[in-house]
């Protein structure tokens, strides 16, 4: 189907198009001012916001606990920080590669999503990444929490840190997570100008806590000596390399949400450029940062407790200066509050308004976000390292690598980048309606990809010979299995000529 030449404008020097006439698709049932099209007088992000952005998402507790947790699990430094940067730089090419569309037409994931899957298949995709990102809020939402109680803990005392136990937990702590819950959708009701803002003001200032935190464990183990020389459990040898590559491919998971739905963000960009330079500056440092960082701490607390401690929350309150507790765990939990809004709010308010255009808003997706991320009960998915890397991360992680890799063979290899932007919006005819708004392709090519990277998943709640045995050996490679199955099958089932 040919491009309206009326309603979508030729691109600009940057190469963004503009829906200028919203006219034909305002009645649209799939249509609500936010996931229109941005007009390109309100696409104004800059490189510095994208970095900012990252800053903003990367320096957080789970972030932290993510590269600990390598070190908790047998690694010394230089495995761990190499793990984690490799996973970085790999995860960062389906990122750039679905960061294209949404600063050409300045549309967010879902309608992103609708070029492949159908106007109304989108919302299988759009849904399924949601309640992912739900679980996500829900992790930082009670780490941020647990941070706060022992800030409160340090000034109120024992009273409020031996308070009587409810459902497992003293009722203080619940209190925290339910106050920290509070502050976050008061930002998101306030929508996607107020999560900028508050990007800004704290990118510059998250990295403080996590400095402060290496600096006292460094000054207490005696400098850096003897955390850099806490040797590896693991070696370099065959048992090294059994955690390594499903580690890995935790660590690409970590981000691989915001692989999809990075449109979310770029849709606001001033410039292919910009956005790309923002991002390939703001996610590999911020993460290699927060990533030394976690590893050094966390063998300073195996040189200094003799156990890795890879709970920040939990670590400082072992610390003896009330003043290092209270600096270094205000800017983390400002810094997941940052994160949280960012990597975990924003795209599902837009999945579920995608679900509802017509009932559901921006800031009333935030809401369903929070109460689901409260429903699915945090603090067991991250329990355990082993369980938050192999079982939580690995498992989510190959089923949307199967997504991103239909994405790209749809957009950069069928589509070659070129999208009727007026007939993501309709109902019952254009290119993207397929058969009854559903692209079985591509459906199809998401649960074949799926069931190849996951369908041997294995260990924690897992049987100990995988979901189906003959698939295991696959599991350990979820994310990459999932990426390439995804796309090979998509191209393989789609005509040449499917958008045209």
């Amino acid at each position: 189907m040919a491009l309206d030449p009326v309603a979508q404008a030729a691109p600009d020097a940057a190469g963004r198009v503009e829906l200028r006439d919203h006219t034909p698709i305002a009645d649209s049932p799939h249509y609500n001012p936010e996931l229109a099209p941005v007009p390109l007088e309100q696409r104004t992000w800059t490189t510095y916001n994208f970095f900012a952005l990252w800053m903003g998402m990367a320096h957080n507790i789970p972030s932290y606990t993510l590269a600990a947790s390598l070190v908790a699990l047998g690694m010394d430094w230089v495995q761990a920080f190499l793990t984690i940067t490799l996973g970085n730089l790999i995860v960062l090419v389906p990122m750039l590669l679905n960061s294209h569309a949404g600063t050409k037409y300045g549309i967010p994931f879902p309608v992103f999503a609708r070029a492949f899957y159908g106007v109304r298949g989108a919302n299988l995709v759009a849904l399924l990444r949601a309640f992912v990102a739900c679980a996500w809020f829900g992790i930082q939402t009670w780490v941020g929490g647990k941070a706060l109680h022992v800030i409160v803990g340090r000034l109120a005392g024992e009273g409020w840190t031996g308070a009587p136990a409810v459902l497992g937990q003293v009722w203080t702590l619940w209190l925290c997570f339910l106050g920290f819950w509070v502050v976050q959708m008061l930002v998101i009701w306030r929508g996607m100008e107020a999560i900028r803002r508050f990007e800004n003001w704290t990118a510059p200032l998250v990295s403080v806590g996590f400095l402060v935190l290496l600096a006292y464990v460094a000054v207490q183990a005696g400098g850096f000596g003897p955390i850099l020389s806490e040797p590896s459990r693991l070696g370099w040898g065959a048992e090294f390399w059994r955690v390594f590559f499903p580690a890995l491919m935790g660590m690409i998971a970590f981000w691989s949400t915001l692989s999809l739905n990075m449109p979310d963000f770029t849709r606001f960009g001033g410039s292919q450029r910009k956005q790309a330079v923002g991002q390939v500056l703001g996610l590999p440092t911020t993460m290699s940062f927060i990533a030394i960082v976690a590893i050094l701490t966390t063998s300073g607390a195996v040189a200094l407790y003799g156990e890795a401690i890879w709970d920040p929350a939990e670590l400082a309150s072992r610390f003896d200066s009330t003043a290092v507790v209270l600096v270094a765990l205000v800017a983390l939990v400002l810094a997941t509050i940052s994160a949280n809004l960012a990597a975990n709010v924003v795209s599902p308010s837009y999945d579920f308004s995608n679900a509802f255009p017509r009932r559901i808003t921006f800031a009333l997706g935030g809401l369903i976000t929070g109460v689901i991320g409260v429903l699915i009960q945090p603090w067991r998915l991250i329990s355990d390292p082993g369980i938050y890397i192999f079982a939580w991360l690995g498992f989510y992680g190959g089923l949307l690598a199967s997504v991103a890799g239909v994405f790209i063979a749809g957009y950069w290899l069928l589509a070659r980048t070129e999208l009727a932007l007026v007939d993501l919006y309709l109902a019952g005819r254009g290119a993207y309606w397929f058969r009854a708004g559903w692209n079985w392709r591509a459906v199809l090519a998401t649960a074949v990809g799926s069931l190849l990277a996951v369908g041997g998943a294995y260990g924690g709640p897992f049987p100990a010979d995988g979901l189906i045995p003959f698939l295991k050996p696959l599991y350990d490679y979820n994310w990459v299995v999932g990426l390439v199955g995804g796309l090979l099958v998509h191209l393989a089932l789609a005509p040449r000529k499917e958008h045209s």
